[in-house]
């Protein structure tokens, strides 16, 4: 079913997964934001130790598929170390400052991080904000399914809903051209190991390889490479 147009008149709750952290929870879709065997466990694994740890460049290109919660912006952010990253980051519908706060997911940082947190969620859509200077931040308020990259990457986070919820940010006409808008040797990683979209990554050029998952929940999650 093509949940995309009504996402924004959906309740959200508020659910605890496995790790302690939270996740948004959407009834009418029966989906989640992150994993609700871990949430923080999840973004973690996936997409800092199998994807951002994967690149070996001093300036580093991010696109992710999907904001929502800031959680993977934040932990890339912190990741950081001596690399130079460059996110940008596609929601059609932000999630609202009153849910963010909701989800608690300072609790988890520092301090410092937490202001840093802040700052992510604060800046403005559709500009590009200098957070720290190795962590420069895009938010674009736009439909994936007919964005047109400005950009070539070398990371791609996709973290959309699952396929069987919104197959449309699954096509293969959708996964060309964000490899048509990655770097040689860019790295794809997502939790999803659905065979239509093995399929499809490896059609448009990708070469896929399946990866442990993370220790709460999934046994098994997806890195694929433009080769």
């Amino acid at each position: 079913m093509n949940y995309l147009n009504k996402m924004e008149h959906f309740k959200k709750e508020i659910l605890k997964t496995t790790d302690g952290s939270n996740t948004i929870y959407i009834p009418e879709m029966d989906e989640t934001y992150h994993s609700h065997h871990g949430a923080l466990a999840e973004s973690k694994h996936i997409f800092i130790e199998t994807g951002l740890k994967h690149i070996d460049k001093k300036i580093i290109n991010v696109f992710e598929v999907g904001f929502g919660t800031g959680l993977n912006a934040i932990l890339t952010c912190l990741a950081a170390d001596d690399k130079r990253i460059n996110y940008d980051t596609i929601e059609l519908y932000p999630v609202s400052a009153d849910l963010i706060d909701q989800v608690e997911y300072k609790a988890l940082f520092k301090e410092d991080e937490q202001a840093l947190f802040s700052q992510l969620h604060d800046c403005k859509w559709d500009e590009k904000v200098s957070i720290t200077y190795q962590f420069n931040i895009h938010k674009i308020e736009a439909d994936f399914t007919n964005y047109n990259y400005q950009s070539k990457y070398d990371l791609i986070y996709f973290d959309a809903f699952a396929p069987n919820k919104q197959e449309e940010m699954w096509t293969e006409e959708l996964l060309q051209k964000l490899y048509d808008a990655c770097n040689e040797g860019a790295v794809l990683v997502t939790y999803c190991v659905r065979g239509t979209v093995k399929r499809a990554l490896k059609k448009v050029g990708f070469q896929i390889k399946k990866m442990p998952g993370p220790v709460y929940g999934k046994r098994e999650m997806l890195r694929a490479i433009k080769i």
